[in-house]
């Protein structure tokens, strides 16, 4: 499989739009390129569907989304149909572009092991270097953290910085730091006085 750094191999490859599209048809652009093992089949529709929903927030990125599968140009027209799809669907049976990408090969499926489409995502920068590979990938909110990284620029998801806290937060926090404040923190507290009882008055006889 291909690595963060690596050079990202062309391809043509024909769309659910009857037009051959390749890597090369977009030049200065971020090409986000995921390989899904087959259409209308749970995870690979949740996983499409997701793309498609975040698409406009990719173009707005300056992005595009492909997807690429064996299944034939008959088949994603339709796939693409039935669930309002808005990516480009590519076709890839003879496996060129899942064997150059190292898309391709032995997986554990339900326990055993068997040959076929790894589930996969590059991110792919205008220089045409991979920015971030994935492979094996998980769908749910995959989709969300590959535009997280194509917005930060192809960089590591950083947490986002904590709030400002308030005028009367800061006041009391500016407080609590004060030499007074913290010298009363480390004083001990004053136990309330306690009375030991009289002693008994004996009286010899």
């Amino acid at each position: 499989m291909l690595n963060a750094g690596d050079r990202a191999p062309d391809f043509s490859l024909e769309s659910d739009s009857g037009k051959a599209v390749s890597l090369a048809d977009f030049p200065g652009k971020t090409v986000v390129l995921y390989f899904y093992p087959k259409d209308d089949t749970p995870g690979c529709t949740r996983e499409n569907q997701a793309f498609s929903a975040a698409l406009q927030a990719f173009g707005d990125a300056g992005a595009v989304v492909l997807g690429v599968s064996r299944d034939s140009v008959e088949r994603h027209r339709k796939f693409r149909d039935k669930y309002d799809l808005g990516v480009t669907l590519l076709s890839d049976p003879e496996l060129a572009a899942h064997n150059a990408y190292g898309a391709y090969g032995e997986k554990t499926m339900y326990g055993k092991k068997v040959t076929g489409a790894i589930r996969s995502t590059f991110i792919i920068g205008p220089d045409r270097k991979v920015k971030h590979a994935f492979s094996g990938v998980k769908v749910d909110g995959h989709a969300d953290a590959v535009l997280a990284l194509v917005r930060g620029g192809g960089g590591a998801l950083t947490p986002p910085a904590p709030p400002a806290p308030t005028k009367g937060a800061a006041a009391k926090s500016a407080a609590s730091r004060s030499p007074a404040a913290k010298s009363a923190a480390r004083a001990p507290a004053k136990k309330a006085a306690v009375k030991a009882p009289a002693k008994p008055v004996t009286r010899s006889r």
